[in-house]
């Protein structure tokens, strides 16, 4: 390495190896590269972007020898993309410089003529395997860490779709794996035949054709593009659908395949970053379908807020508008019994030590109305138009009171959300009713058109369409244990100590949720609790903590 031209850091001069060039910086220049990565202790990330920086960037030999390790930079990984290429100093340990005299001995052609000879080719050789491992062991760990080969191979593609803009985007590591599943089949099929979810996109696009004649419309993580095919059939002028994984390319197919491809463009790429065509800055509708289980999990949320920052023209609508996150006691016996209770006996062994995990993890599935054992309570209101990405760490009281008619142990709490639509895109009025979608309700087959006919929405009842002067129109749908299953079905949290609760046990405590530091689209859950006796409310009683994963 050693022998290899090397250029300056400060020059547009060549020398015949790294060591004349560093030799050179520090004779002429006072820049001692080795001395200057001592003294900052950088970390072998921190030295590559220090050497690109000063080829890049091109400061003063005394501006890099003044530099105190604190510079924005050093954390840059705008840096890490070598500025010269083969650059012979991002591939030197800085401490030997290459071993300059193993070197010159390993490159000696004579064969060892005495023992003394031979032991210093071996001790090079030595050292030359030992640092050939650091080295692996050290790019390894780059191209893990930095380059993210799951992007790096998505990118490589490149493949280009009909009718979009496609923007090259390196994949954070916690966004890899979310946006490939996104690119399988399966999970399409399971969302499009979610008919509570289908059915009130669906039912709110094609009954508010006034909001969408001659929209432009913003579809954020599009999918299969259902949303902007029932946007265009509304009257939309132009929709832009967005998409980061691979099902964009069939999303393209299927805009195409319906002769809408005039209408709908579809953008690979994270929205964050995708730029709209020429003559394009704002749209005038965001519709998107972004919840996951417990609402937030997925981080997807952060995307849709930052499209409404960059694109949604002032007064514009979002859709939906708002989300009401739900919680309430739930007995969840025969779930419990599932998940948790069977491992006791098998087979006249105990195997209880296989639930343990269940408490520290919320699990996904259906819980019957009949389970649900209190009135649920808010413990989150977002309303799309205003909220920000840091509001979505929060910290909420609750109290909740037990409707049990006998004592009975709940041995949960459920959560679930509720989603509404406005035509207006303002904030529903307290006093709204979420709407039930109950078996054999009509919302979920209304909105098909038969045989090519335009959709005519049904006649709505009075409590169906908030009439009132100034009232919004409202769509709605629940993903509670009340409405038909849907595919993000509840959020159950069992406890390690069932409550035991009679009609009217108050249980009150602070419901807490945050984006996990491990992974940016999992939630960390700490619910803090008390019970209190209805006969003795003043009481002391025991401050419960429980801590879960959601993911």
């Amino acid at each position: 390495m050693a022998k290899r031209p090397c250029k300056s850091l400060f020059e547009d001069r060549t020398f015949d190896s790294v060591q004349e060039a560093l030799a050179y910086d520090e004779t002429t220049h006072g820049f001692s590269l080795k001395d200057v990565t001592a003294r900052l202790a950088l970390d072998p990330y921190q030295r590559i972007r220090l050497i690109n920086w000063i080829r890049t960037e091109h400061p003063a030999p005394s501006e890099a020898v003044a530099l105190t390790g604190s510079e924005a930079f050093f954390g840059s990984d705008e840096y890490l993309k070598p500025a010269l290429e083969d650059d012979p100093l991002l591939q030197i340990v800085p401490d030997d410089s290459s071993d300059s005299e193993d070197e010159e001995e390993l490159e000696k052609a004579d064969p060892p003529k005495d023992l003394a000879t031979a032991t210093r080719r071996i001790t090079a050789l030595q050292r030359k395997l030992q640092q050939a491992k650091q080295d692996l062991l050290y790019y390894r760990g780059f191209v893990s860490e930095r380059l993210n080969l799951a992007g790096l191979a998505d990118e490589l593609k490149n493949t280009s779709v009909s009718t979009t803009t496609h923007a090259a985007v390196p994949l954070r590591d916690d966004d890899s794996h979310y946006f490939q599943s996104y690119a399988e089949n399966d999970i399409h099929s399971v969302m499009i035949q979610d008919k509570v979810r289908t059915a009130t996109y669906a039912k709110y696009i094609l009954s508010n054709p006034e909001v969408f004649r001659d929209a432009v419309v913003m579809d954020v993580g599009c999918g299969t593009g259902i949303l902007s095919l029932f946007a265009a059939k509304a009257g939309a002028k132009r929709v832009f659908a967005i998409d980061a994984s691979d099902i964009a390319e069939k999303a393209a197919q299927i805009v195409k395949d319906n002769e809408l491809d005039n209408i709908i463009t579809v953008i690979r790429g994270k929205v964050e970053d995708i730029k709209l065509p020429d003559g394009y800055d704002h749209v005038d509708i965001i519709v998107s379908e972004w919840m996951g289980y417990a609402l937030l999990y997925e981080s997807m949320l952060d995307s849709v807020l930052n499209a409404r920052d960059r694109f949604l023209r002032p007064e514009g609508v979002m859709a939906p508008s708002q989300c009401k996150m739900m919680f309430a006691l739930c007995e969840a016996g025969e779930l419990f019994k599932e998940r948790i209770g069977f491992w006791s006996d098998i087979y006249g062994f105990d195997l209880s030590a296989m639930a343990k995990g269940v408490y520290d993890e919320a699990v996904v599935d259906v819980v019957g109305p009949e389970t649900v054992l209190s009135q649920p309570v808010v413990v989150k209101d977002l309303f799309l138009g205003n909220i920000t990405q840091k509001q979505l760490d929060f910290s909420s009281p609750f109290t909740v009171i037990s409707t049990a008619e006998r004592r009975t142990k709940v041995h949960a709490f459920v959560l679930y959300f509720d989603t509404f639509f406005t035509n207006t895109g303002e904030p529903v009025p307290e006093d709204t009713d979420v709407y039930i979608v109950r078996d054999g309700d009509p919302v979920l087959a209304e909105v098909w058109p038969v045989g090519g006919r335009p959709h005519q929405p049904r006649r709505m009842s009075t409590g169906e369409q908030l009439k009132g002067k100034g009232r919004p129109k409202v769509t709605s749908f629940s993903t509670g244990p009340a409405s038909v299953p849907t595919h993000w079905k509840q959020t159950v949290f069992f406890l390690r100590d069932p409550i035991t609760a009679g009609e009217g046990t108050v249980v009150e405590g602070t419901f807490k949720c945050r984006k996990s530091e491990d992974n940016s689209r999992e939630l960390d859950v700490e619910i803090h609790y008390r019970v209190k006796d209805p006969e003795e409310p003043n009481a002391p009683s025991e401050a419960i903590v429980q801590l879960y994963k959601v993911r």
